[in-house]
């Protein structure tokens, strides 16, 4: 059972507003019964909620955008092929960093070129102006073992959704993808100045640690349920990853803060930004007291706004 933000009431099923994230009940779940934050965003005269994603509210479509997406054949209207991912760019991301790390393998089986594979996904010191690198190495992950993807991937599962809720879409790409940049990009430019070899980096752990840190500045105390059972507040998860990097960068086989075959560089950099970015929106948003995914909502089923049962981790 949940609790409505508003009056306290138990609800079994309760509802959770998918403008503001909190969770009410029967009685307070229109956003004007809950004096919901997203009701200044309601600019539409006609009465239209628009996320600032979706440039096709109402037909208000772009002649730039109707463009390109014909000149593509892409249909992302409602019924087609694309339809699951408008308002759901945590899934998109997730089916890009799967296909990536098909290709990765088809790469490195077909060819047996470590040095194509390097050039293609991962970011390097050495070829720092190959800027495809800066956006592939985001998605790329570790070959040939599934706990590099499957760590990142179940944070940005369970957490991007409720960060992209918030931010709505187009903020939350731009947040996505510019920390995962800016942190491998960061591991590289200081390990240049250090001098510490020519070790690249790939991954999503920069842009998925600042997801953590900008949930943790809006609600520290934000329930998040360990294997289904065990309820751990996010700043213990966030706290656990900071200290994690920090002895990381320090331990004797590091050197300075890019030791062993982990980018701690990129994860403090990571959450630095995420913590930065929350404290922008601190107070302006209201996230719900525990993780509760599932039921259905914009975009397909589980996607965000939809209320349902406790989240893992």
């Amino acid at each position: 059972m949940s609790e409505c933000d508003v009056c306290g009431k138990q609800e079994n099923m309760p509802y959770q507003c998918g403008h503001c994230g909190g969770t009410y009940c029967g009685e307070h779940r229109l956003p004007e019964a809950h004096d919901c934050p997203g009701l200044d965003n309601w600019n539409d005269p006609k009465g239209v909620f628009d996320s600032g994603f979706d440039d096709s509210v109402n037909g208000r479509q772009s002649a730039e955008s109707r463009s390109v997406t014909d000149r593509l054949g892409l249909n992302t209207g409602t019924g087609g092929p694309l339809a699951y991912f408008r308002g759901n760019m945590t899934y998109l991301f997730l089916a890009v960093m799967a296909v990536v790390f098909v290709l990765e393998h088809v790469v490195i089986l077909a060819t047996g070129s470590r040095a194509l594979f390097q050039a293609l996904f991962v970011l390097s010191p050495d070829n720092p102006l190959y800027v495809w690198t800066w956006v592939t190495s985001v998605f790329s992950h570790q070959p040939f073992t599934f706990y590099h993807i499957l760590g990142n991937g179940i944070i940005i599962y369970f957490f991007g959704r409720l960060v992209e809720q918030q931010l709505g879409s187009k903020r939350y790409t731009v947040f996505f993808l510019a920390s995962g940049m800016l942190a491998g990009l960061g591991q590289i430019g200081l390990q240049a100045v250090q001098s510490t070899g020519s070790y690249g980096v790939l991954g999503a752990s920069g842009a998925a640690l600042a997801i953590l840190a900008f949930l943790t500045v809006l609600n520290p105390g934000l329930r998040v349920y360990l294997y289904f059972l065990i309820p751990v507040p996010i700043w213990a998860i966030t706290g656990f990853y900071l200290l994690l990097s920090v002895f990381g960068s320090l331990s004797p086989g590091a050197t300075g803060l890019l030791g062993g075959n982990i980018a701690h560089a990129a994860h403090l950099i990571g959450l630095a930004i995420g913590l930065w970015y929350g404290n922008r929106f601190k107070n302006q948003m209201r996230i719900p007291s525990q993780l509760q995914f599932g039921g259905g909502g914009p975009g397909g089923p589980g996607g965000p706004g939809g209320p349902g049962g406790r989240g893992p981790f």
